[in-house]
């Protein structure tokens, strides 16, 4: 088996990894932190899926996806929202703090399959986040993880990823924020890519 970390460029793949099962259904799609959220509040049920295929179509990638590789077969597993903060709500989040003016590279969304985790899907997907943000001139990277301190958490709130995981990653802790989920305060995790 091999995970191979690209850029998100295919809709089905990114449907697959963030769309629901039910077009009709009103699920978050990846977009609560990347549009402003009375945009976000707006768009319902099918709407979302349309309008992540208009983003994806416009030739931006939205962010990586990881495959995995046996034999003769590859899907898709994993996936991770990256781009640069300015164009996200972290540009005016008032719980996430700025620790510079840099034009840093956020990541935010961290999501391994059911079936595929526990193999080093979300170690990589954060690696390819580093990678695409690099590679595309960003001076460095931010995350804003759960400070978990090794306790377990509800797996629909670790989508953010973990501090352990941002440290084995090279990141280191940037600053606390005022922002918590499952009952866990979140820190700004960065990693300079100078």
């Amino acid at each position: 088996m091999t995970i191979d970390v690209r850029p998100a460029t295919t809709f089905a793949d990114i449907a697959t990894m963030v769309g629901p099962k039910k077009p009709t259904s009103n699920v978050c799609w990846c977009l609560s932190y990347r549009i402003p959220s009375t945009e976000n509040r707006a768009l319902l049920r099918e709407q979302r899926g349309e309008f992540v295929k208009e983003l994806c179509d416009s030739g931006i990638p939205l962010g990586v996806l990881a495959y995995e590789t046996t034999d003769d077969t590859e899907e898709v597993v994993g996936w991770a929202a990256v781009s640069p903060r300015a164009d996200t709500t972290f540009a005016r989040n008032r719980k996430i703090p700025h620790v510079d003016d840099l034009p840093v590279w956020s990541a935010w969304c961290l999501r391994v399959r059911p079936g595929h985790r526990k193999k080093g899907i979300s170690r990589a997907l954060l690696q390819g986040a580093v990678e695409f943000a690099r590679s595309n001139g960003a001076p460095a990277i931010e995350g804003y993880p759960l400070d978990n301190r090794g306790k377990k958490v509800d797996l629909t709130m670790a989508y953010v990823g973990t501090r352990g995981l941002f440290e084995k990653a090279g990141f280191e802790w940037a600053a606390d924020t005022t922002s918590v989920l499952d009952g866990f305060p979140r820190v700004v995790m960065r990693k300079s890519l100078r």
